[in-house]
């Protein structure tokens, strides 16, 4: 299993120098393994997508975890869009309110976008799952709702021999006492456990948590007691926020380095990393 790291920040790009060694492209990851690969978010990220030789693909399959802005804002630019026949398989939470089609057209339409989701020459087909389990080639997937504003998704993909849980956007810690001790009422903790790797939300500082608790992240102190109680082997923190340079993000990277007594690998997730799983 291959995994491209395409876009790590939160909320809204933000490259320039300050943010160039983190990256500054909304959330985005690729995951391939043999003939089939899967694009994680269509944030900005999504545009290196556009650099990849399509001219013998058939089929392209694109997992969301939910329709914020800075997950879907790659989507209009997005290559295999408009490539006349090409099957496009988007994969997007159910919402009790709006079908994903009309959700997913209040961008994909004017005064927003001039192209029109019904006016794309691929041919676009729309899944909605919840706590779901399906198969995309040679993955096996779980999808299951977590803890963030609007119906969200964290996924879990499980290659031949190897996992990777992905949950950009979580706040498992929301509650009167922070974080149940009892594992099992986690959210996401199902997807997340034993894990090979796990690419998690750890938008904020402990400080900058206490006064944004219910706006759907995690400080980094919770993600860590998240990985910790799922078993997970490694940990890529994720989601930055756009008002953290590359600086603050490696102090705060470095405390809870000194602050560590977990046994598993961590590390802040980088734009353009590329990852192996056997």
């Amino acid at each position: 299993m291959k995994i491209n790291l395409w876009g790590v920040r939160g909320s809204i790009p933000t490259t320039g120098p300050d943010t160039s060694f983190y990256g500054g492209q909304t959330s985005c990851t690729l995951v391939s393994e043999g003939d089939t690969s899967i694009v994680l978010d269509a944030g900005s990220g999504i545009q290196r997508f556009n650099g990849i030789d399509i001219t013998d693909l058939k089929r392209v399959d694109v997992l969301l975890t939910h329709l914020h802005m800075d997950h879907i804002q790659g989507l209009g630019f997005f290559k295999p869009f408009f490539v006349p026949g090409l099957e496009v398989h988007i994969w997007g939470p159910a919402s009790t309110t709006h079908n994903l089609r009309s959700r997913l057209g209040r961008y994909l339409s004017p005064p927003l976008f001039p192209v029109l989701l019904r006016d794309l020459p691929c041919k676009l087909k729309l899944h909605e799952i919840g706590n779901s389990e399906f198969t995309i080639g040679n993955f096996k997937i779980k999808s299951e709702y977590v803890i963030h504003p609007g119906p969200t998704l964290g996924f879990r993909l499980q290659g031949q021999n190897s996992s990777f849980t992905y949950i950009p956007d979580h706040e498992p810690a929301l509650g009167r006492n922070g974080m149940i001790p009892d594992a099992k009422w986690i959210s996401g903790f199902n997807i997340a456990s034993s894990a090979d790797i796990l690419y998690h939300d750890g938008q904020y500082s402990v400080e900058e948590y206490n006064s944004k608790k219910g706006w759907g992240h995690s400080s980094l102190d919770d993600v860590m007691l998240f990985a910790a109680s799922a078993k997970v082997k490694r940990l890529l923190i994720a989601h930055h926020d756009p008002s953290h340079s590359d600086s603050q993000l490696g102090k705060m990277f470095a405390a809870i380095k000194r602050n560590n007594t977990y046994k598993f690998s961590f590390e802040m997730a980088k734009e353009g990393m590329e990852l192996d799983l056997p």
